[in-house]
């Protein structure tokens, strides 16, 4: 494909108000042409604040259109699985946020059909994006710190008023789990490029969430390897700076302020001959995924965050939650 992309984004949304549409306009001979909401005042202001030329309240007017190649889809987790698999059938180019959908099933079938139609559906895992974990991946693939032992992530803050509605107060598709334990889950696949066998996990709920959303997690994972991890997340810790430590036979490495959309993250390494800091040359997270996601259209090379990336994060975040509310141990299952 050599014409220009044409986007049509399903959600207007908040990130793709912050990030998406500048991520888009980045991209060379890409541009917006329609914004769908369930509200049509919502539609109307976000297309007029973003230099939105149309905007509609039915799916299917960007769908039938001709000169829409792709669509960016964030809106309410629960319709996903519908929306993806409708562009797919029309033949666009899929960049859905996570989670890619609510139930292992539904993944599934939406990876098949953007399959059987011949498009590419990509799922905004924006972690994977930063510098500064692609330079800790390429440190880890090399070796620098020997056979790794245990990780740690720690992605714990405090939500925003403005974030807080259905992350706190819907027991299906919110909580922290599915809205941002996901984005550590991919990461960590990232960064040791394997998955978890087993899981373990404790929640809160009370101090922003109720009725059982959770706003505040443990999880204890095994790597294969014996390699053991956990991740501390929460809605609810104001002034936390969110990081990774991978600590091997030979060393340590450890960022700081990398959990985030913002381009930031210092990478140290620690070990016999004491600290040193590793440089990092950031680039935007959202104009990288998008790159990606293009070039991916276009035929050349695969996007940031596949759809099987995103099952397989679902299918990880599920097995957590099941331990969460069982209390027990779970072995993963990748579909």
């Amino acid at each position: 494909m050599n014409s220009p992309i044409g986007w049509g984004l399903i959600g207007a949304s908040n990130v793709a108000r912050q990030w998406i549409v500048d991520a888009i306009r980045a991209q060379p001979d890409s541009q917006i042409l329609n914004v769908l909401s369930s509200s049509e005042e919502r539609g109307a202001r976000f297309a007029t604040e973003n230099g939105i030329p149309a905007y509609t309240t039915d799916i299917d007017a960007i769908l039938a259109d001709g000169n829409v190649d792709a669509v960016y889809i964030s809106t309410a987790n629960q319709f996903h699985c519908s929306q993806t698999c409708a562009a797919a059938s029309a033949g666009k180019n899929i960049l859905c946020e996570k989670p890619v959908a609510l139930g292992i099933d539904d993944a599934r079938k939406m990876i098949a059909a953007c399959h059987d139609a011949g498009v590419v559906l990509a799922v905004n895992h924006h972690l994977r994006c930063n510098a500064m974990h692609q330079k800790l991946r390429q440190l880890l693939e090399a070796g620098e710190i020997g056979r790794l032992n245990a990780v740690r992530v720690f992605h714990a803050n405090f939500l925003p008023q403005a974030l807080q509605g259905w992350r706190i107060n819907d027991p299906n598709g919110g909580g922290l789990i599915l809205d941002s334990t996901i984005h550590d889950i991919d990461t960590l696949r990232f960064l040791i490029g394997s998955n978890p066998t087993h899981v373990m996990a404790m929640t809160q709920s009370g101090r922003l969430a109720h009725d059982g959303v959770e706003d505040g997690i443990m999880v204890i994972m095994r790597f294969p390897g014996d390699v053991l991890v956990q991740i501390h997340g929460s809605y609810t810790v104001p002034f936390s700076e969110g990081g990774v430590e991978f600590y091997g036979t030979n060393g340590v490495l450890i960022g700081r302020d990398c959990m985030s959309q913002r381009a930031a993250g210092r990478l140290f390494m620690r070990n016999a001959d004491g600290e040193r800091e590793i440089p990092v040359h950031h680039h935007n997270l959202y104009h990288y995924a998008l790159a990606a996601f293009s070039n991916a259209v276009r035929g050349t090379g695969q996007p940031a965050a596949t759809g099987e990336d995103g099952l397989a994060a679902l299918a990880i975040a599920l097995a957590i939650r099941e331990s969460a509310l069982t209390g027990r141990q779970v072995e993963v299952e990748i579909p």
